[in-house]
């Protein structure tokens, strides 16, 4: 049977809140059990019902009900973008239990345009367009549903368990993560000062190499800065049967992408992780037509800021120099422009409060569980939360695959798929259940009485 649909809940919303009293006072493992069932299902509707960064309006206002519902103070579209026509559906939550310390939650809210492949009872089906005006499928391939049930279990047992922590706890629902612009945009929002500044901040990511029921964390750098860079390279145009007429963009193009990978192995030191990716190569028509231009689409890649800028001129430095070399006129050099939006800072984790954590996590679900991770090259924008206001911060993994099939795939069985994969399949109930207990746990201490 297909979960009840996102706008069933939002009329349940009020009446489903989870409460429970301080004479009863249950353990955290009997009040995640008493709640699995209804998160099971909060998670088969959000993962049924995504939306696209920018657009997350009716999964905003679902997570921003369920948190009111709980007593939470809540402000909904906080966030300011770039793009003046893009609504910020960025949710701040808010609960005070006291005088104390005040820790932040994230979670995301936005899903990738990607057709779900999965065959699950309870797979997306959505289809949207995209801001080019394609026809794309939405799909949650990389986890923000599982983020976001997490997040409102957490939410479910603080509320219940208030006689165990004093201080103040901001959820964040942040849209936009996808296109790495939504922290900076509810940064913007003078975040700080309509909220109070937060003494720590935490948040955790699924991953699809660890099992359901451990954790991945780590000390230091997590996860790379991402920037995105666009190049246009300009030649002359001509027919392709005379080149020594034109100035052909297509072979300068090449020589750039081979070219930029020197910045990485001969201008870097291997010490520092760095990545330079050519992802995207448009020009031309037809066969025999040399183009005037070619436009090329970059990520970049690096923990360390120094290292970033260094990248960023050598990209510059490259492309005109293998453009000069090629004989293109001053007024035809290639423009090379850095986005102002779809960049991110790199994701770092306080050692301090990282290696509290850990021993919290190995605590609580057993040291057995706790896994020692690897930092990765992808990118996130929770450093944004921390980057100016030096908040000490930690995001750990959450693992969500099977363990049988990650046994199966070391011993040689079929790959696992990754995030942004149309495959990607968490496995529901023990994710849950171990986000909920990691989160909550560590809020508990944060905030001990």
């Amino acid at each position: 049977m297909r979960s009840l649909t996102l706008s069933a809940i939002l009329l349940l919303s009020s009446s489903t809140a989870f409460t429970t009293t301080a004479q009863q006072s249950p353990s955290l493992d009997a009040l995640i059990s008493r709640e699995i069932n209804s998160l099971v299902e909060t998670y088969k509707m959000l993962h049924g019902s995504p939306e696209l960064s920018h657009r997350e309006e009716k999964t905003s206002t679902f997570f921003a009900g369920q948190l009111r519902a709980l007593g939470f103070t809540v402000t909904e579209r906080v966030g300011k973008f770039d793009r003046p026509e893009w609504v910020a559906y960025g949710v701040v939550a808010v609960l005070k239990n006291g005088e104390g310390p005040t820790v932040l939650l994230r979670t995301d809210l936005d899903a990738l345009p990607v057709s779900e492949k999965t065959a699950l009872p309870y797979a997306s089906t959505v289809r949207t367009k995209n801001d080019s005006g394609m026809e794309v499928g939405v799909m949650h391939a990389c986890g923000h549903d599982v983020h976001m049930t997490s997040m409102l279990g957490t939410a479910r047992m603080l509320s219940a368990l208030k006689d165990q922590w004093r201080g103040t706890v901001i959820i964040v629902g942040q849209p936009a993560e996808e296109t790495i612009d939504g922290a900076r945009a509810m940064v913007k929002d003078d975040f700080f000062t309509r909220f109070s500044k937060p003494d720590f901040a935490i948040a955790l990511h699924d991953s699809p190499d660890l099992a359901a029921g451990t954790v991945g964390v780590l000390p230091g750098y997590a996860l790379a800065s991402s920037t995105n860079i666009d190049i246009k390279i300009r030649g002359v145009g001509g027919h392709g049967s005379r080149p020594e007429s034109a100035k052909d963009p297509i072979v300068l193009a090449a020589q750039i992408i081979l070219g930029l990978q020197t910045v990485v192995s001969r201008e870097n030191s291997p010490l520092d992780p760095a990545v330079i990716t050519v992802g995207s190569i448009h020009g031309g028509t037809r066969y025999n037509i040399i183009p005037d231009e070619v436009n090329l689409q970059l990520t970049v890649r690096a923990y360390k800021e120094g290292v970033r800028h260094k990248l960023l001129a050598g990209i510059e430095r490259v492309t005109r120099g293998i453009a000069d070399a090629a004989g293109i006129p001053a007024e035809l050099a290639p423009i090379v422009k850095v986005s102002e939006t779809e960049i991110t800072t790199a994701t770092y984790n306080d050692p301090g409060l990282t290696e509290r954590l850990a021993a919290v996590f190995a605590k609580a679900l057993g040291p057995e569980n706790v896994i020692k991770a690897s930092p990765v090259m992808g990118s996130e924008d929770f450093g944004y939360f921390s980057m100016e206001q030096k908040i000490p911060t930690m995001m750990f993994w959450l693992g969500v695959m099977d363990p049988l099939k990650i046994k199966q795939s070391k011993e040689g069985g079929p790959a696992l798929p990754s995030l942004h994969s149309p495959l990607f399949a968490p496995v529901p109930e023990p994710t849950l259940r171990t986000g909920v207990k990691a989160m909550t746990s560590a809020v508990l201490e944060l905030l001990k009485k």
